[in-house]
């Protein structure tokens, strides 16, 4: 078993942080802060969209269970990638959809899986996909957010539905080698 990184940012923390909890593979999810010029900021800094950070989430995964490539397709399915730094009521680049890269053979089959899901979009996916530079975990509270406050507004009206696209793409992907 060899435990691996994927770092993306889809809109809010707190709904990629739930949707990934959701795969069979997925060791952690970190929440977090990445690519910004400010070092180790705080969260009240990151939403003045002046500290250049986007809200991303660190996936540690099994990639004996689960492939970059699948996270990847997971990704696309569960955020819009056509809207310019926003998700929903969420703006701001920090809200920005983003595939953060840490090799060649990453930013190989992120190009790769966005071309291909190009396809099944009218709209130009916006997703960046640029090199990993900073990754800073976000402060305690935002870690594994929607366990710990599921009926909080935000939860119950953003996160739930995200997590019900999550759990409804990988039903569909069940019967793959990929999503077992």
């Amino acid at each position: 078993m060899a435990i691996r990184e994927a770092y993306l940012g889809g809109g809010c923390f707190w709904c990629l942080d739930a949707a990934y909890r959701q795969i069979d593979g997925v060791v952690d999810v970190i929440s977090g802060y990445a690519n910004g010029h400010v070092e180790n900021p705080s969260y009240k800094e990151v939403c003045t969209d002046t500290t250049g950070h986007a809200e991303v989430v660190k996936v540690l995964y099994d990639d004996t269970k689960v492939s970059y490539r699948d996270l990847l397709e997971f990704f696309y399915a569960i955020h819009d990638p056509t809207t310019l730094n926003c998700q929903g009521a969420d703006y701001g680049s920090q809200y920005r959809s983003t595939i953060l890269y840490q090799n060649d053979e990453e930013r190989r089959i992120a190009e790769e899986v966005t071309a291909e899901v190009q396809k099944l979009f009218d709209r130009k996916i916006v997703t960046k996909i640029e090199p990993l530079k900073n990754f800073y975990p976000a402060e305690d509270y935002h870690q594994n957010y929607y366990t710990k406050n599921p009926r909080q507004g935000y939860c119950r009206m953003v996160v739930a539905p995200k997590i019900h696209k999550a759990r409804e793409f990988l039903d569909k992907k069940r019967g793959t080698p990929s999503f077992p």
